[in-house]
């Protein structure tokens, strides 16, 4: 395999369905009962990519906004960096000690959005879950963890949180200046979620 092939099905993270109705509790499982688990290949479908890559061996700052990805150690990250534009990078820890408002921030996350652009994460440790929509507009929640690098498509509706842990840390990486503004669902007009419907949803109806 080489270094810029995404990872096989079995590698993937683990994916479910979330239960139904009011999520009490952002920073909890939420399975169903039983569970209702979501394939790599359905999460293709939706436009999720990802890759795993082991940090164990190289250092990352706690947080460096921003970070010069052409620094990345790790000869996958380039690569990977290089093949699909990656320009801008940071590193953040999502943790009370490490990030002020924490509370807020993290309820902030969980608000269902979009953005114009591809959203990029690398977990180099902890773990979180990002929620997003699939065609039918049922919650998926995917836990990420150490060595997840995951994308989500320009216009697809997502949210994150953390999990009980309350500890990730990740780096964002972006193609050009980085613009990490949501907008907030509903946002149907929106040319990036029109771009999205286009090519996941109408096109595979």
């Amino acid at each position: 395999m080489t270094s810029t092939e995404q990872a096989p099905d079995t590698e993937w993270p683990e994916a479910w369905y979330m239960t139904e109705g009011k999520c009490e509790n952002q920073k909890a499982l939420n399975k169903q009962e039983p569970n209702a688990p979501v394939s790599a290949e359905m999460l293709r479908k939706i436009g999720i990519a990802y890759w795993n890559l082991p940090p164990d061996d190289f250092t990352y700052p706690v947080k460096s906004v921003p970070w010069d990805p052409s620094e990345a150690p790790d000869p996958k990250l380039m690569a990977l960096r290089d093949e699909r534009g990656y320009s801008y990078a940071d590193i953040i820890t999502v943790h009370p000690d490490h990030l002020p408002g924490f509370d807020d921030k993290v309820k902030a996350f969980f608000e269902e959005h979009i953005h114009d652009a591809e959203e990029i994460r690398y977990i180099i440790s902890g773990s979180g879950f990002f929620d997003v929509r699939d065609a039918d507009d049922k919650w998926v929640r995917v836990h990420i963890k150490k060595g997840d690098l995951m994308t989500l498509p320009e216009g697809i509706y997502h949210r994150f949180t953390c999990d009980e842990s309350d500890f990730i840390h990740a780096m964002r990486l972006f193609k050009g200046q980085p613009i990490w503004t949501p907008f907030n669902r509903p946002q149907e007009e929106h040319p990036s979620r029109q771009k999205y419907v286009d090519e996941f949803i109408a096109a595979k109806a």
